[in-house]
């Protein structure tokens, strides 16, 4: 009768908790004889999943288990039973933050437990307890660590006879791995151990049964050959090594794994020829082993079944098989042999599945193939030796995206044709021969946002239908010999940034200017005459503006002086200027060289008001004409500059802000007791004592009463490019973010906001920034202890901002600006909290996202528009070309990342000679890190290696 009355009571919790319809309840309790099963957990299944529960909670964690609030674990969330057996089968606890492994044990008294997933936490252990209770669960399948801290070396998994997938990826696991630790894994079928930190030879003892379809070993130590016994292992599907110090050469028996679909090799020192037996794998989709050094050739029918196919950064020589491209290829789709040392001519004809073909940066001849691909988005061949005319067939493209045919020897008129390709959004067709008219089709691209066709032999004048190209943000069309004048419409082309127009014959009246315009303007080297247009006065946010090498005649205008605040360079050279030139800034680069009747005027000394020190000279600033890949640049100030000397000298008292809200996030004691938000909001008052801005951010620098000091940064909550929301949203994203814990990033201790701005207080760093310290500094103070100090922090900073838990946080603008220096072996990466309250759509540019500052914008930025982590690397691989040559990033019109590279073989052409001379060994250091820094700047987004093996590498330079 007991077990009746508790039969019935189950039934009633039952219908009360899942809202049983009234009749179907009435049934079970009128008619409780019939057979009917309602699935519930064991007595001692719901006893361990309390116990977990109250584990969970007791280390802190934010698990909502709650065996009050709802009876039936299995109705927990992450938790999934088995109805006809009533046993716990899955549990998953993903991304909750666990830093304690203590429940981990108890987890292994479900005896009926087929997966486990904890990834993305914070668990630095797996307990002994865990391996040797959870290794006798033969119905144990799936064990997820993935994304955790994981330390040491790998865990013994002895037993686990049923493990069938086993992921430890992005931990920091390391050491080599031996037979004892997974050989045990009978049926084992996945294993991922990518992103760690393992060292010696690629393991081979991977399960008894030889089961295994899945090894993915990406970005970690591994050194040596690849084995030959992986071959036993005939069920393989995917096998990925990248990211490794493997090296040797590739067997020809690894054409025996029959049912292998993903081969992936890339970024590591394999060398020899790409196996033939490849092509002998029907089921191989993907193939990608760039950024190695594989000679020969490209084996033939290797795209046989191919979808995608990566050899780019080899030495493959020879000529592109005749096969490779292919029709017959079905499904092909992607091809990449850029940046490698192949000869002879494209063949044709060409496979109409197609989508990107790229293969620039090699010693091609002949013509273009004359094909129409509808479904390719991407053609790349630039800096080859290909002649010839543009045939008129590829504005027949028509999902044709970018276009990128430059430096080559093609002759020839500009198709019109090109003018039907709607979609296209870059056109790159600089450093060749082509002559006549620009088409007027062009200005039919009413997608484009970047348009080079400089350097080449083009005439005519500038077709005035031009603006109808209202999203480009870059036109380039100096060196050639276009004449006639500007268009006047071109001032309605409201997203134009930079506009490069030198080295021709244009003339005429200059008509008013895009006020878009940052990036630079020049129209130097052409036939402009009379006195420097006033009108220029609206171009507010120009960085550079170029009017050298004309007839420009009369006084300098002093608006070039007080209206154009963001000018950090000014060249108006070789003209026929007169009178006395008005005072600039100390951060603008003035160039009036040439101009007979110019009277120089004598630079005054900044005086701050008060008894204050003189202003220290501002941040040097890039020179030169700024190359194609900075197209979507400055929707933030790239260029931190010292405080305008009239900001200074207003003399007017402004009171301190009113604080709406306070609070500190750190908790060191210290900075604790320090922090005052009074004497902070009173220096905020007091432009005297700002020492730097940018465009979003101005900082200040606060003594507070204990003797410390602080950067204050004050963020204008008004400008609607910062997506605060509420003061509460901007609250907890604030006390997220302050918990950030690493010696290399500057993460805020304290804020304040008031009704217009928010206050964000960092330790202050006292020697400036890095551009401060290379690049101004007099005393040559920056050794290559210092310069080497300096990498490996910014390293070590942006490896654990890429690599948080909760997803990577992407700098929006790292460059040497960027970066604040605690002393001259200790860097401070800054700005980081910008890529959450930053919203790029309200840009003043109209941009779709942020791109960052003039000479660290990665190349493809040009056509995604997307901050990425591999855009991130490539800025990161330009400050190390920085410290390693000593040079700005950009210098003379030339990136820093373009210059280096085309210096190959020639390091002390490269090198800061005053370092590399210091002795062999430094030189020798130098070169590895050279050798990183090139890897990081690669033009393909995929050859760039992750940061942890940037850090890697950068540690084993030493």
């Amino acid at each position: 009768m007991l077990g009746w009355f508790r039969s019935q009571l189950t039934m009633a919790r039952y219908c009360h908790n899942h809202n049983t319809p009234f009749y179907l309840c009435f049934f079970l309790f009128c008619y409780p004889l019939i057979p009917i099963v309602l699935s519930e957990l064991s007595s001692t299944q719901i006893t361990t999943m309390i116990n977990i529960s109250n584990s969970l909670n007791s280390s802190g964690s934010t698990v909502s288990w709650n065996i009050k609030s709802e009876p039936n674990p299995c109705l927990w969330k992450g938790v999934e039973c088995n109805p006809p057996n009533s046993t716990v089968t899955q549990i998953s606890l993903s991304k909750l933050s666990l830093s304690s492994s203590d429940f981990l044990p108890i987890v292994c008294q479900l005896e009926s437990l087929q997966i486990l997933d904890v990834s993305e936490n914070h668990l630095r252990t797996i307990p002994s307890g865990f391996l040797t209770a959870c290794g006798k669960l033969d119905g144990l399948k799936l064990l997820n660590f993935s994304f955790n801290n994981l330390l040491g070396s790998l865990p013994p998994f002895v037993w686990f006879s049923g493990l069938e997938s086993l992921d430890l990826s992005h931990n920091k696991l390391s050491q080599g791995i031996d037979s004892e630790q997974l050989g045990g894994l009978v049926a084992l079928r996945s294993l991922n151990l990518s992103f760690n930190n393992f060292s010696g030879t690629i393991p081979t003892q991977l399960g008894k049964s030889m089961l295994l379809e899945k090894l993915v070993l990406s970005a970690n130590k591994f050194e040596g050959i690849i084995p030959g016994e992986i071959v036993d292992y005939r069920n393989l599907t995917l096998i990925d090594l990248s990211a490794n110090q493997i090296s040797g050469s590739v067997s020809e028996s690894i054409g025996e794994l029959s049912k292998l679909e993903v081969l992936i090799l890339s970024s590591n020192i394999l060398s020899g020829v790409i196996p033939e037996s490849l092509s002998n794998i029907t089921s191989l989709t993907r193939f990608a082993a760039n950024s190695n050094k594989f000679g020969g050739p490209v084996p033939g029918g290797i795209t046989k079944h191919l979808k995608n196919l990566d050899l780019s950064y080899n030495s493959l020589s020879g000529s592109i098989p005749s096969d490779l491209l292919s029709p017959l290829n079905s499904n092909l789709q992607t091809v990449d042999l850029s940046n490698n040392l192949l000869q002879g001519s494209i063949p044709t004809p060409l496979s109409p599945e197609l989508v990107r073909l790229r293969l620039g940066n090699n010693s091609l001849v002949g013509m273009i193939p004359s094909v129409t691909l509808q479904n390719l988005v991407y053609m790349e061949m630039e800096n080859n030796k290909l002649n010839g005319s543009i045939p008129p067939e590829l504005g027949s493209c028509s999902n044709l995206a970018l276009l990128n045919l430059a430096q080559n020897g093609l002759t020839g008129a500009l198709p019109p044709q090109l003018g039907n390709l709607t979609k296209l959004q870059v056109l790159k067709l600089q450093s060749n021969n082509l002559a006549g008219e620009i088409p007027t089709e062009f200005t039919e691209l009413r997608s484009l946002s970047v348009l080079n066709i400089s350097w080449n032999a083009l005439n005519g004048s500038i077709p005035t239908t031009v603006s109808n190209l209202q999203k480009l943000i870059n036109m380039n069309l100096q060196g050639n010999n276009l004449s006639g004048s500007i268009p006047n419409t071109i001032a309605s082309m409201s997203s134009l940034l930079e506009l490069q127009l030198s080295h021709n014959f244009l003339s005429g009246d200059i008509p008013r200017m895009p006020t878009s315009l940052q990036i630079a303007l020049n129209l130097s080297t052409n036939l402009f005459e009379g006195p420097i247009p006033s009108h220029l006065s609206t171009l507010t946010g120009l960085e550079i503006l170029d009017l050298s090498n004309n007839k420009f005649s009369g006084q300098i205008p002093s608006f070039l002086a007080d209206q154009l605040v963001a000018l950090t360079q000014l060249i108006l050279s070789n003209n026929q200027l007169s009178g006395v030139s008005p005072h600039f800034n100390t951060w603008v680069m003035v160039n009036t060289d040439g101009n007979a009747g110019l009277i120089k005027a004598t630079t005054p000394s900044l005086v701050k008001k008060g008894n204050s020190k003189a202003l220290p000279i501002a941040l040097a600033v890039v020179a030169g004409v700024v190359s194609i890949v900075a197209i979507a640049i400055l929707a933030i100030s790239r260029h931190s500059y010292r405080v305008n000397d009239e900001q200074v000298d207003s003399g007017e008292d402004l009171p301190p802000p009113e604080v709406l809200q306070g609070s500190l996030l750190t908790a060191n004691a210290i900075h604790r007791s320090s922090i005052d938000f009074t004497t902070a909001m009173e220096v905020v008052s007091d432009p005297s004592n700002i020492e730097l801005k940018t465009r979003f951010s101005t900082y200040y620098k606060a003594t507070v009463p204990s003797g410390s000091s602080y950067f204050v940064k004050k963020l204008n909550w008004s400008d609607k490019i910062f997506q605060l929301g509420s003061h509460d949203r901007f609250e907890n994203y604030l006390q997220i973010f302050g918990k950030l814990s690493n010696s290399n990033v500057m993460t805020p201790l304290a804020h304040v906001t008031t009704v217009d701005s928010a206050y964000l207080f960092y330790e202050y760093a006292p020697k400036g920034t890095l551009f401060d310290a290379l690049h101004c500094s007099s005393d040559n103070s920056m050794d290559w202890a210092s310069r080497y100090s300096l990498a490996i922090g910014i390293a070590q900073g942006l490896a654990f901002l890429h690599g948080c838990t909760s997803g990577p946080i992407l700098l929006l603008d790292l460059s040497s600006r960027s970066i604040l220096l605690k002393s001259l072996k200790e860097p401070l990466i800054g700005d980081a909290e910008l890529c959450k309250v930053i919203d790029p759509s309200k840009s003043t540019a109209s941009l779709s996202t942020v791109a960052g500052s003039v000479g660290y914008i990665p190349p493809e930025y040009a056509y995604t528009m997307r901050v990425t982590v591999a855009g991130n690397i490539y800025s990161f691989g330009v400050i190390l070309l920085e410290l390693l040559t000593g040079k700005p990033a950009v210098s003379e019109g030339t990136e820093l990342a373009n210059w280096v590279p085309s210096k190959s073989g020639q390091q002390d052409k490269i090198l800061d000679s005053t370092i590399s001379r210091t002795s062999s060994a430094i030189r020798s250091q130098m070169l590895a890190v050279l050798k990183v820094a090139l890897g990081c700047v690669s033009v393909s987004p995929e050859a760039r290696p992750r940061m942890k093996s940037v850090l890697r590498m950068l540690l084993n330079a030493r």
